[in-house]
C-alpha cells in the first residue's frame, strides 16, 4: 500500500470506505469469532483508486487498534516466484512480532520456506527438499491466527491479477478456514485485466461463492469528485480550460487525474497520457532521471540497497534523486526500505523509453549486484536480469535454481517456465557443459507433466534421446527411454512405447541396485497402463528392491501398481487395498502414487455403480492435487473429469457446468477439449446448438480418443432429433474410423454406447423417412446392433468386469433395435417383448442412478405403452420423465414429452378408434410412408383434404404423429394385410 500522507484527504470514496471497513469487521468492530471469513475482493480498473482506498483503510484500522500487514503481487512475467506476497507478509511480521514468528516456525517448520531470507540467493539452501503445500498453507494460517491473538489483524493482498497460481491457492485456503480471533482479508485486483482466459477470473467467481467473502467494485469517480481531487493535488490556481481537460480525459480514473495534474504542473496538460507520464521525468534533474530509469529496470518496486548498487550513483546523490522523485509524484516510499512507482504503467512507460543499450547495461548491473551478493533478491530475479543482460551463463544457473525452488513449493507452471528457459540456453555448446542436460530435460518433463502437458514432455525427452551420446551413463539413458514409454501411455499418440520400454529394460542394470528398483517401478507402471500381464512380476521385484534399499516412494509406486492390477476383486477388498496404498503414498510424499491410488479407488466404485462413493473419492483426489499444485497432472485432471461425469449421471447439470468451466484457468488444450465435450452434453440437453463446438472438437479426435467418445454420441443424438439420420451415421462412422486408425482396438468398450445412440438417432428420425429410406437404414440399424453385440461378447470372453453402466447400455442397445423394428414394421417384435426390453433397461439405469438416461428410456417406453393403449402406465412414466426434465432444465426432453401428448394439464383423448373406409385407405398409405401430396394424387383428392383426414385419424387413435398412428393401427389390426 502507499505510504501515509500521499494525499491529505480521501476524495469521493467515503461510501466505499465505510462499506469496506464494515464488511471486514473493522468499523464497526466485530470482535467475536466467526465460522466464516471476514474477506473482501476489491475490484477496479487500473488507477481507479484501489491502493488509495486501502491506504485509508489501513490508517483507520491502525487507529482502531488493528495490526495491518500487506503483500504485493508483482509482474515478473516468466520469472514467477510462488507465494511472493506471503513472503513479504512474513517479513513484516518477523519485524513487528519476532517472537510470534519464531514460535509458529517451531511448530510449523514449513513456514521457514517462505521467509524472505530463505528465498534470497544468499539464503540457506542446504535443506532444499520438497515441502508439502498443505504444510505451507497450515503454517501461514497458524501465523496469521497467532498474530491475531495479539490484536485484530488485517491482511491485504494487492494486485492479485499478477498473482501466481500458488498464491491464489494460498488465498483460497485462507478463505476456507476460519480464525479463532479477528482476521480481515482484502484482496485487490484489476478488473479490466481479467479477460476470459485470465487465471484469476474463474478464481474470483469461486471465491465469491464462499460464505463470508464479499465483492466490492470500485467505480470511476464522478466529475465533481474529479474536480475536488484536482484541487487537492494542485492547490495553486489552475485555469478552467486545464481543469476541464483533466476532467474530460481522466474519465474518473484517480491515477490519470494524478498523472495529468503532475504533468501539467506549471504547463498545459499534453494530449497523450503516455507522453504525460514521461514528461514528469523532464521535471527531474539528470541524476534523478538516471536513478528513476535504473529503477524501472527492476520493475515496479526495488529495495534501496539493490537500487544503490545497480544505479551506480553515490549515496548522497541517490538520496537527493529519490527525494526529488518522491516530491514529483513519480516514486513513493514504503516501510520496508523499498521504493515503488506510483503506478505500474509509469514503470512500464519509463522502461519502454530506454534505449536498447541502456536496458542491457542496467540489467547487467542488477545481475552483477545479485550474483555478487551486494543486493538481495531471488534466483528468479537474477535469471531475468542476466538473460536481458545477455549473461547467459549466469542466466542458465539462476534459471535452474529458480525452477528447483518453484517445484519445491508446488509451482510446476513457474518451474516449467524456468527450466525451459534453461534448456533454450544450453543449446549453446559453450553452456552445455555447465549442467547435466539429461537431468535438466527430465526435470523439465516432470514439470510439464505436472501442468497437464505430457505430450510436450514426451516430445521433449524423445528429441533429447536422439542426440544423447551412446557413451552416456546407461542408467540415465534407461531413465530417458522409460520416461517416454510412461508419458506416451498417458494419452493417445503415435509414439512406440513398446520399443522405448524394451530399450529401457536392456539398459537397466542387472545388479539389485536402487537404480534398478526405480527403473523397474516405472516399467511395471507402463505395462500396467498398457494392460500387459508381465506388470505384476516386475512390480513385485521393484517392491522387493525398494524395501531392501529403503526407497519408500518407489515402494508406494510399485504397491499401487500391484493393487491396481486386479480390479475384479470384491469392492470391500479393493477399497481396503487402494485406501492403504494411498495412505502409504501420502506418508512417503509420493503424491503421484497417492493420486493414482485414489483415482483407481474412485473408478472401482464408479464401475460398480456406487456413484456417491466414487464422487467423494474423486473429490478427495482432485482436492489433493490442487493442494499440491498439480491440478492438470495425470490422475488429478482425470479425477476432476470423473467428478463431472458422475454429476452428469446424477442429474446435477449445473455442477457439470461448474466443473467443466475453464475460464481463466489456462488448461492444456487436450484437457480443455475433453471438458468441453462433456459440457456439450448438458448444453445440448438444454437445447443449445453446439454445432460450432463439435466442429472445433473434431481436430482433437485423433489426439485424444476420449474427446471423440464423449462428443460424438451427443452430436449423433442431436442430428437424430433434428431428423438428419445420414449425418448422424456419418459422425458415428467417422468416430469409429478415427479411433481405430489411431491405435484403438476395433471393439473398444464405448462402441457399445455409441451404437445404441446411433440406433436411437434412427428411431428419432423415422417420422421423416420414406419407405425406401426405412429399408435402407434398416441395414444400418442391424449393423450397429451387431457391432454393439460384438463388444459385449468380447467383454464376456475376456472376463472383463461389467458393471451396471455397461449392462445398461447393452440392454439399451437391444431395446433401441427392437424399437426401430417396431416403428418401421420390419420384422416387428411383439409389444410385450419391446415393453420388457425397455423396463429392463430402465431398471439397470436406475441401479446406476443415471438420471438423464432413465428419463430418456421412460419416454421411449411411454410411447410404446401409449401406442398399445395403456395410457395410464404411459402417463405415470411421462410424469416421472417430466419431473426429471424440469430438474435437468432439459427443454428438448420437455418438447418430446409435449409431442407425445403428455402434458399434465390435458386429458387423454376419449375418441373411438373406428375408422371410415376412406380413413383406413389413407392410413394404409401413411403407414407406407406416403406424403399428403402423394396420397392426394393417388386418390384424386387435394392434399388439404388428405390433411383433414390425417388429423381425424390421429384424434381417433390418440396418436401424436403419423408414425405412432401407423404403429397403433398395426397393433390393433386396423390395417389390411
Amino acid at each position: 500500500m502507499a505510504p501515509a500522507g500521499t494525499r491529505l484527504t480521501l476524495v469521493g470514496r467515503d461510501a466505499e470506505l465505510s462499506e469496506l471497513s464494515s464488511l471486514l469487521g473493522v468499523r464497526p468492530p466485530r470482535l467475536e469469532a466467526r465460522l466464516v471469513p471476514n474477506a473482501v475482493l476489491l475490484a477496479g480498473d487500473a488507477g481507479v483508486g484501489k491502493t488509495r482506498l486501502l491506504t485509508e483503510l489501513r490508517d483507520l484500522a491502525v487507529a482502531d487498534g488493528w495490526q495491518v500487514v500487506a503483500g504485493h503481487c508483482l509482474d515478473f512475467g516468466d520469472s514467477a516466484l510462488p507465494y511472493l506476497p506471503f513472503s513479504e507478509v512474513i517479513g513484516r511480521l518477523a519485524t513487528d512480532l519476532p517472537d510470534v514468528v519464531e514460535t509458529v516456525s517451531g511448530v510449523h517448520p514449513a513456514l521457514g520456506r517462505l521467509q524472505p531470507g530463505r528465498r534470497m540467493l544468499s539464503g540457506d539452501t542446504q535443506d532444499a527438499g520438497s515441502v508439502d503445500r498443505g504444510d505451507l498453507f497450515e503454517a501461514m494460517h497458524a501465523l496469521l491466527g497467532a498474530a491475531a491473538a495479539k490484536a485484530p489483524l488485517l491482511l491485504v493482498i494487492e494486485d492479485a491479477h499478477w498473482a501466481d497460481q500458488s498464491t491464489r491457492d494460498m488465498v483460497s485456503f485462507l478463505f476456507s478456514r476460519p480464525f479463532a480471533d479477528p482476521v480481515g482479508i482484502v484482496v485487490s485486483y484489476r478488473a479490466e485485466d481479467l479477460h476470459r482466459r485470465h487465471p484469476l477470473r474463474s478464481q474470483v467467481a469461486e471465491w465469491s461463492r464462499v460464505r463470508g467473502v464479499e465483492r466490492l467494485q470500485l467505480n470511476p469517480l464522478g466529475d465533481s469528485d474529479v474536480r475536488a481531487l484536482v484541487r487537492e493535488l494542485h492547490p495553486d490556481p489552475i485555469t478552467e480550460a486545464d481543469l476541464a481537460d483533466i476532467v474530460d480525459r481522466a474519465e474518473g480514473n484517480a491515477f490519470f487525474v494524478e498523472e495529468l495534474v503532475g504533468a501539467s504542473w506549471g504547463g498545459r496538460v499534453p494530449e497523450d497520457l503516455a507522453e504525460v507520464l514521461l514528461v514528469r521525468l523532464d521535471r527531474l534533474d539528470d541524476t534523478a532521471r538516471r536513478v528513476v530509469r535504473a529503477m524501472s529496470v527492476a520493475g515496479r518496486r526495488v529495495s534501496h540497497g539493490l537500487l544503490a548498487e545497480a544505479s551506480g550513483v553515490a549515496a548522497d546523490q541517490l538520496d537527493q534523486a529519490m527525494r526529488a522523485a518522491v516530491e514529483s509524484h513519480v516514486v513513493v516510499t514504503s516501510h520496508d526500505d523499498r521504493y515503488s512507482f506510483r503506478h505500474a504503467l509509469l514503470a512500464e512507460a519509463i522502461y519502454d523509453d530506454l534505449l536498447p543499450g541502456e536496458r542491457v547495461r542496467l540489467h547487467a548491473a542488477y545481475a552483477e549486484a545479485l550474483r555478487d551478493g551486494r543486493g538481495r533478491g531471488t534466483a528468479a530475479e537474477l535469471a531475468r536480469h542476466a538473460l536481458a543482460a545477455r549473461d547467459l551463463r549466469t542466466a542458465l544457473e539462476a534459471s535452474v535454481r529458480a525452477g528447483d525452488e518453484a517445484m519445491a513449493v508446488g509451482g510446476p507452471d513457474e518451474a516449467a517456465q524456468h527450466f525451459q528457459q534453461a534448456l533454450e540456453l544450453v543449446v549453446d555448446p559453450s553452456l552445455a557443459d555447465e549442467v547435466d542436460v539429461s537431468s535438466l530435460v527430465l526435470k523439465t518433463a516432470d514439470a510439464l507433466v505436472a501442468t497437464g502437458m505430457p505430450h510436450r514432455a514426451t516430445q521433449l525427452v524423445e528429441k533429447h534421446i536422439a542426440v544423447v551420446d551412446e557413451d552416456e551413463d546407461p542408467v540415465t539413458r534407461s531413465r530417458l527411454h522409460a520416461y517416454v514409454a510412461h508419458t506416451a501411455s498417458l494419452y493417445d499418440n503415435d509414439f512406440d512405447w513398446r520399443t522405448h520400454l524394451t530399450r529401457a529394460q536392456e539398459l537397466t542394470p542387472e545388479e539389485p541396485t536402487a537404480d534398478r528398483a526405480r527403473l523397474l517401478a516405472i516399467h511395471a507402471r507402463v505395462l500396467w497402463m498398457q494392460g500387459q500381464p508381465e506388470a505384476k512380476e516386475i512390480a513385485m521385484e521393484a517392491l522387493a528392491l525398494a524395501e531392501t534399499h529403503a526407497l519408500p516412494r518407489v515402494a508406494s509406486d510399485a504397491t499401487t501398481t500391484l493393487v491396481g492390477l486386479d480390479r475384479k476383486v470384491p469392492m470391500e477388498q479393493l477399497a481396503a487395498a487402494l485406501g492403504d496404498a494411498a495412505q502409504r503414498a501420502r506418508a512417503t510424499g509420493a503424491v503421484n502414487s497417492e493420486l493414482r491410488a485414489l483415482y483407481l479407488l474412485g473408478r472401482g466404485y464408479q464401475d460398480r455403480g456406487h456413484l456417491a462413493e466414487a464422487a467423494e473419492t474423486f473429490v478427495r483426489a482432485y482436492e489433493r492435487a490442487v493442494e499440491t499444485g498439480i491440478p492438470w497432472a495425470p490422475w488429478a485432471f482425470d479425477a476432476r473429469f470423473q467428478q463431472a461425469q458422475i454429476a452428469h449421471m446424477d442429474g446435477r447439470w449445473d455442477d457439470v457446468l461448474a466443473l467443466t468451466n475453464v475460464d481463466g484457468q489456462s488448461p492444456p488444450p487436450l484437457a480443455e477439449a475433453l471438458l468441453a465435450a462433456l459440457r456439450s452434453a448438458v448444453l445440448v440437453g438444454r437445447g443449445e446448438d453446439q454445432a460450432t463446438l463439435f466442429k472445433r472438437l473434431r481436430r482433437f479426435w485423433p489426439k485424444d480418443g476420449l474427446t471423440a467418445i464423449f462428443a460424438a454420441p451427443v452430436e449423433i443424438a442431436a442430428h437424430g432429433r433434428a431428423g438428419n439420420p445420414t449425418v448422424a451415421l456419418g459422425v458415428l462412422d467417422d468416430m469409429v474410423r478415427t479411433l481405430t486408425t489411431n491405435n484403438w482396438p476395433e471393439l473398444f468398450q464405448a462402441r457399445l454406447r455409441v451404437s445404441a445412440v446411433g440406433i436411437g438417432a434412427l428411431v428419432d428420425s423415422v417420422a421423416g423417412m420414406s419407405t425406401e429410406e426405412r429399408e435402407r437404414f434398416h441395414a444400418d440399424a442391424d449393423r450397429l446392433h451387431a457391432d454393439g453385440q460384438r463388444v459385449v461378447d468380447k467383454q464376456v470372453e475376456k472376463g472383463v468386469f461389467w458393471g451396471p453402466e455397461g449392462k445398461g447400455w447393452g440392454r439399451r442397445l437391444e431395446a433401441e433395435h427392437l424399437h426401430w423394428r417396431w416403428v418401421t414394421g420390419q420384422d416387428s417384435p411383439s409389444c410385450e417383448e419391446l415393453v420388457t426390453a425397455w423396463r429392463e433397461t430402465i431398471a439397470l439405469f436406475e441401479e446406476l442412478g443415471h438420471v438423464p438416461e432413465i428419463a430418456r428410456c421412460r419416454l421411449r417406453l411411454a410411447s410404446v405403452l401409449r401406442s398399445s393403449g395403456d395410457t395410464a402406465a404411459a402417463r405415470e412414466l411421462t410424469d416421472l420423465a417430466r419431473d426429471a426434465a424440469h430438474r435437468l432444465g432439459s427443454q428438448p426432453l420437455l418438447d418430446d414429452l409435449k409431442a407425445l401428448g403428455s402434458s399434465p394439464t390435458r386429458a387423454e383423448s376419449g375418441g373411438t378408434d373406428t375408422l371410415t373406409p376412406r380413413e383406413t385407405e389413407i392410413l394404409t398409405l401413411v403407414a407406407a410412408g406416403r406424403s399428403n401430396g402423394e396420397i392426394g394424387k393417388q386418390l384424386f383428392i387435394s392434399a388439404k383434404t388428405v390433411s383433414v383426414h390425417v388429423s381425424n385419424i390421429l384424434a381417433k387413435l390418440g396418436a401424436s404423429g403419423r408414425t405412432e398412428a401407423a404403429a397403433i393401427a398395426r397393433r390393433r389390426g386396423l390395417l389390411p394385410d
